[in-house]
């Protein structure tokens, strides 16, 4: 395939990102807050972002079969239209004041993240080998966009209309459709789509995932997306129990997504230069000092410096564990591996998005950055784990594969 043909593709995955993220960041800015207003039982506020995350998870098997079967740009696109349908749904839900209706509706959006999550794995796969972390790290970056966009929209529409957050979530099918569009230009490798296709020798998932390489790969981005979910669906409602403004709120959310997507610039070069698990640890030692900046203080600068270093941390341990499982599998395995990959990944959210609620709601914010300390002690003894016992499909140790 032509370089810049792949270069092209890389491109479209990385404005698609930014639209598909911006709308995700807009509805994590309002998500909780709508809840909030609508929920009778305020210790479901949390609820809606909760099924999107459990959306998500549910969808990531389905979502790689189907991109196996039609490929990746028509899964893609499918994708894109679950959030078109999901923002219309949320519309409807808050224009009647219907709670449940937000709920099923946060599903469709969860669904349409299960499709998205997997631009990082296309991008991997239109690139030569060595370009592979640069190609995840650059696609991520596409989410910067979202960082200023997402928030602005929020806040130039959360009360254009006299329903709070109506304005907001109008928003959500229009970046749905724009996404679908911009989709229709990648052009994905032929080999690449045939190999999955068709393949060869493929191993039961059950070896594929006893792998060190997919398991230090996988609890990596599992603490990581667990600890991120954790605290940026707390932070809303942490911030407004404590009288901080929606301004406020939108401005630490901001700079969240700045952390989060800002080092996809450099992530993929600190991977090829240090290596996986050097790059992992350093995004456990970011988080850990994200959650001493949370529970020294609840002034607006703590939370600033508290989501934007979490979001940092979030990169480096999402780029470098998403870099590392694409050396667990052979091409034919490409599609049950991802899977796996992201249903781990995706319920560990799923499960730390509706605690995040529950236990601010009934111990409070510093019980919630307790639960974040352990998982990043479980992720730091991850990464720290040695063995010799081979794993990867080249028959090399799996750890002596990420190095």
């Amino acid at each position: 395939m032509p370089v810049s043909s792949r270069l092209r593709n890389v491109l479209v995955l990385t404005v698609t990102q930014a639209t598909s993220s911006t709308s995700l960041t807009l509805v994590s800015a309002v998500g909780s807050l709508a809840g909030y207003a609508l929920a009778s039982n305020k210790a479901l506020a949390t609820l809606p972002s909760t099924m999107a995350v459990i959306g998500t998870a549910l969808s990531t098997i389905p979502a790689s079969l189907l991109m196996k079967r039609v490929g990746r740009r028509v899964g893609f696109v499918v994708g894109a239209l679950c959030a078109t349908a999901g923002g219309g749904i949320s519309v409807a839900a808050l224009a009647h004041g219907q709670f449940w209706l937000l709920t099923a509706a946060a599903l469709l959006l969860g669904v349409s993240v299960a499709f998205a999550q997997q631009y990082r794995f296309a991008a991997a796969e239109t690139s030569l080998p060595e370009f592979r972390s640069r190609a995840i790290s650059f696609v991520l970056a596409g989410g910067l966009a979202a960082a200023f966009i997402g928030p602005m929209l929020a806040r130039g529409t959360v009360e254009l209309f006299e329903t709070t957050y109506l304005g907001s979530y109008l928003c959500v099918p229009v970046l749905g459709l724009l996404t679908a569009v911009l989709l229709a230009g990648l052009r994905m490798p032929p080999p690449a789509e045939e190999a999955v296709r068709v393949g060869g020798p493929v191993r039961p998932i059950t070896e594929i995932v006893r792998q060190p390489i997919f398991i230090v790969a996988v609890l990596a981005q599992m603490m990581g997306q667990g600890v991120m979910n954790l605290l940026m669906t707390g932070t809303p409602l942490a911030m407004m129990a404590h009288h901080h403004t929606f301004g406020d709120t939108a401005f630490v959310i901001q700079w969240h997504v700045v952390g989060m997507f800002l080092p996809g610039f450099f992530t993929g070069a600190l991977v090829q230069r240090w290596g996986e698990r050097t790059v992992i640890l350093l995004g456990i030692a970011l988080n850990v000092l994200a959650v001493a900046a949370a529970a020294l203080d609840v002034g607006v600068h703590n939370f600033w410096l508290a989501m934007t270093l979490n979001g940092v941390g979030w990169n480096f341990m999402f780029v470098a564990g998403s870099t590392l499982v694409t050396k667990a599998y052979l091409p034919a395995e490409r599609s049950r591996t991802q899977a796996a990959n992201d249903f781990l990944v995706f319920g560990t959210a799923a499960v730390t998005s509706l605690s995040s609620g529950q236990l601010l709601h009934h111990r409070g914010w510093q019980v919630v950055l307790a639960t974040a300390a352990v998982m990043l002690l479980l992720a730091l003894a991850g990464s720290l784990w040695r063995t010799t016992r081979a794993g990867s499909p080249t028959g090399r140790s799996g750890l002596a594969a990420a190095e």
